[in-house]
């Protein structure tokens, strides 16, 4: 395996290389990719700078056909690459059907506004005079993104910067490098020119240095909270633009008058989908002291019949965690976990029969979980889910955005009334209605507040501010110099 660069394939310069592992079966390795440096970086971004000049120049319509038919191609390998991504990161191949899913849904739609890159006009102060604005790209845009999502989230950062004019260095995350291979043939096939789009694989030397090079103009990283607060502050310094989506501690409520049926599978697909490995998944579950028990009963009654297994199997629901050491933190927090709370399921490996040879976790639920337990505060992100009593609706949203966190939140009511004072009240970029807390669609601004994001927006119509400037421009058409940011009302 190899990086792509302007056009070509490339080894590190290094020769060094690193190994992609199956975590639902360790003897798997997938193959050696490059662990490249700054050195590589500095091809990539040279590429991109040079293509910058040519790419930026394509009517943007004409960039919307090769996303297009780009998006056509995804779909066309969508179970090859679907198999791809569950050996490599460990989810069921029906989620990452819906990862490539996103990736056609989001380049049909860059592709669609790339007709629709509007600019604004509005009337001048003076007469016989225009005033006009234009979004411009960038220039190179360095992208570095998490293993959750190989395919989705890499897309909504890459397919809207290419609608833009914009050139791309993306290093993926070095627990799932092969499906970026597969996402630099596609975009070529699709005609994109050599240098306009480059992977270098790699660590975090890779991602430091593509953050620390000079041409680089935006950042759009996808990540730790830790590792993007950190990538912000180096950008301040260094005066570029970033766009962080980080960590969160989500939150789904159970008020007394909800369909509690409907709640349940809510939030089992919502803590236990994707191994809980979402930046969306439900964290935490808050319910109303009045159906309590009883639905606790019956979450835990219904969780541990789910099936844990190596995502290629039709049968499995919960496929394995991404690594040892995500491993390690998860069984850290639930050691945490069982001097905080009440474990009352789970709790444990998963070692049984082949899943010794991976990193599975069996899905695990704590009760009796106070605001102040870490479990509750902290991010975990896999297969555990903290239970907390609430009293009321305002009791409920109080513990909501008791987080440092504030990216996804979910209610489950009848009550139209509680339900808009939800979306009012809720800290939270997202909010859903009888829904999960995981589910965006490509179309709508994802993203969230507080510790979670730096206040942009993917997806939807909002992620062009990322990844353009504006440019205002006046023309004056009356033949004499009119002078405006004086007072000219004592004329």
């Amino acid at each position: 395996m190899k990086n792509y660069i302007n056009g070509t394939w490339r080894d590190a310069r290094s020769g060094r290389t690193f190994s992609n592992i199956n975590p639902a079966d360790h003897r798997d390795v997938i193959g050696a990719f490059p662990l490249s440096d700054a050195t590589d970086v500095a091809d990539a971004v040279e590429a991109a700078s040079q293509a910058f000049h040519d790419w930026r120049r394509t009517p943007a319509p004409k960039r919307g056909d090769i996303l297009r038919i780009a998006g056509d191609i995804f779909a066309r390998r969508k179970d090859e690459l679907a198999a791809i991504m569950t050996r490599e990161m460990g989810k069921t191949i029906t989620e990452t059907k819906g990862d490539i899913q996103e990736a056609i849904d989001t380049a049909y739609y860059a592709a669609t506004e790339t007709r629709r890159l509007f600019g604004y006009n509005t009337p001048s102060e003076m007469a016989d005079k225009m005033n006009l604005s234009f979004r411009m790209p960038i220039g190179v845009c360095g992208i570095i993104t998490a293993w959750n999502f190989p395919i989705a989230v890499p897309s909504w950062k890459i397919l809207p910067a290419l609608a833009c004019g914009n050139t791309v260095v993306f290093k993926p995350s070095d627990d799932s490098p092969h499906s970026a291979n597969i996402f630099a043939e596609i975009l070529e096939e699709a005609g994109i020119p050599p240098g306009v789009f480059n992977v270098v694989h790699g660590q975090a030397e890779a991602g430091s240095a593509i953050v620390e090079h000079p041409d680089v103009r935006v950042v759009g990283f996808t990540g730790s909270t830790a590792t993007g607060t950190a990538i912000a502050s180096r950008c301040g310094e260094l005066n570029k633009k970033v766009s962080l989506e980080m960590g969160g501690k989500n939150a789904q409520i159970v008020l007394a008058d909800a369909d509690l049926e409907l709640a349940l599978e809510g939030v089992l697909w919502g803590a236990f989908g994707t191994t809980g490995q979402r930046c969306t998944a439900t964290s935490r579950l808050i319910l109303h002291e009045d159906i309590h028990d009883e639905f606790v009963e019956r979450l835990v009654r219904a969780a541990s019949t789910l099936i844990v297994g190596n995502g290629t199997l039709p049968a499995t629901q919960v496929g394995p965690v991404i690594n040892t050491k995500q491993l390690e933190k998860i069984l850290h927090y639930i050691d945490i976990g069982m001097g905080e709370a009440t474990c009352v399921l789970g709790g444990k490996r998963d070692t049984d029969g082949d899943k010794a040879y991976g990193t599975f976790v069996k899905p695990t639920i704590f009760t009796n979980v106070s605001r102040a337990a870490r479990i509750f505060r902290e991010e975990i992100f896999g297969p555990v889910l903290s239970v907390t009593k609430c009293t009321s609706l305002e009791h409920a949203i109080d513990l909501v955005n008791d987080s440092a966190y504030g990216l996804s939140s979910s209610i489950y009511t009848r009550d139209v009334n509680a339900a808009f004072v939800a979306v009012r009240e809720l800290e939270t970029g997202i909010t859903y209605i009888n829904a999960p807390t995981i589910g965006a669609e490509a179309h709508m601004p994802f993203g969230g507040v507080k510790g979670t994001g730096n206040g942009h927006r993917e997806g939807g119509w909002t992620v062009f501010d990322i990844f353009t400037e504006w440019k205002s421009v006046y023309i004056d058409y009356s033949g004499k110099l009119q002078r405006a940011q004086i007072d000219n009302y004592d004329n």
